[in-house]
Formats: C-alpha cells, structure tokens, sequence
C-alpha cells in the first residue's frame, strides 16, 4: 500500500513530467539579411515537419493588420531597419505556436539582439527547449545582392533597397552577432556555409535534423 510520502513524490513526478513533454521544441535560424534562411527554413518543413515562423514576417503581418495596435510602432522600426520591442516580438511569436497543431519551431531571424535574448528567457525561456541554433554565414556582399535582386524582382519588402540594407547589416553586425557567439560559448551553434549551392546547403543541413 502507498504511504503518503510515495503518493506525493509520484504526482510531482508526473506533473514535472507533463509539463516538460508540454513545451516548444525551438530552433532559432540566423544569419543575414539575404543569407538564404528563409529558403532553407522551406525545405526543413517540407521535409521534417517543423513549422516555420520568421519573426520578421509576423511583425510585418502585424503591421498590414487593419486597426493594429502596433502596426505604427512596427513600421517605423522596419524603415529605419531598428530592432521592435522583445514584448511585442514574443508575443507575436507565442500566439502562433499556440495556434499551431505541431510542436516543432523554426525561429527565423530571432533572437536579434541581447534585449531579444533576455526577452525571450524572461517570457518564454519556460515554454521551450532550444534544440540549437541554426547559423547561415555569409559575406556582406553576397547578402547584398541578394536582397537587391531579391526586391528588384518584387519581393515586396520595403526593406529590400540599399539605404535599410546598411542599417540592417549594422544592426546584424553590432547586435546579433554577439549572440550568436553567446550560443556558441554554450556549444549550441550549428555554423553553415551560406554561399553555396540552395541544394548543397540543404544537404548539410538536413544532417542535423535526421
């Protein structure tokens, strides 16, 4: 017969136990601007199962909503290529994964900075456990024209022209690299080579979700 000690120890056991199946599997995807993230995340959905979610491409949907609360805010980071909020970002990114049916993430192009970092363990480090980080490095250059070619083929990104660009790279450069070498320090980055071929790059990254 279970004493009373046993019973107690086996109902923490279990909640412990359900709350931890109950959280987020989460990659965060970074590189960039033009790093060909975006394109790779694709091809891990469409082969893993993951589900995508570009931080910058929740905060532009937000933005185009009609009577958006944030909608101003969010537009005049995005022109001047500056960082949104962290509440604001995972708030945005909370409520897609609650309103997924899968529990496996691609965070695309986020954490960007330390704020987003602290951010993101403060409202969410709880709810998920970071699998790695998914690094795309890649020469100025190369992004450049990315973006360049990206835009002049109507990409309909207000960021895709030269002036948000420079921006975009300081920003990358100053802010988001840091964190990067942050997840590195802890042995969590996943370093891929960028300029490739979009197939060969794939190839090397599907070995780290097989």
């Amino acid at each position: 017969m279970l004493n009373r000690f046993m019973v107690v120890s086996w109902v923490s056991r279990t909640v412990h136990s359900l709350v931890m199946a109950a959280k987020y599997n989460v990659v965060f995807v970074l590189g960039g601007p033009g790093a060909g993230k975006g394109t790779q995340c694709a091809k891990i959905v469409e082969k893993f199962g993951y589900v995508h979610l570009s931080a910058g491409d929740l905060l532009r949907e937000e933005r185009a909503k009609s009577g958006s609360e944030y909608g101003e805010l969010i537009d005049g980071h995005i022109k001047n290529g500056t960082i949104v909020p962290v509440e604001i970002t995972c708030r945005l990114l909370e409520r897609a994964m609650k309103n997924s049916e899968k529990n496996d993430f691609l965070i695309d192009g986020f954490p960007r900075n330390k704020n987003n970092y602290e951010g993101w363990n403060k409202e969410m480090g709880d709810k998920t456990d970071l699998k790695f980080v998914l690094f795309f490095t890649c020469p100025l250059e190369v992004c450049t024209q990315r973006c360049l070619d990206r835009g002049a083929a109507g990409s309909g990104r207000t960021d895709d022209n030269i002036e948000s660009l420079k921006k975009r790279f300081d920003t990358y450069m100053n802010a988001t690299m840091p964190i990067i070498e942050h997840y590195e320090s802890k042995g969590l980055v996943r370093t891929i080579d960028a300029t490739r071929d979009v197939d060969e790059i794939f190839d090397e990254v599907s070995k780290l979700f097989a």
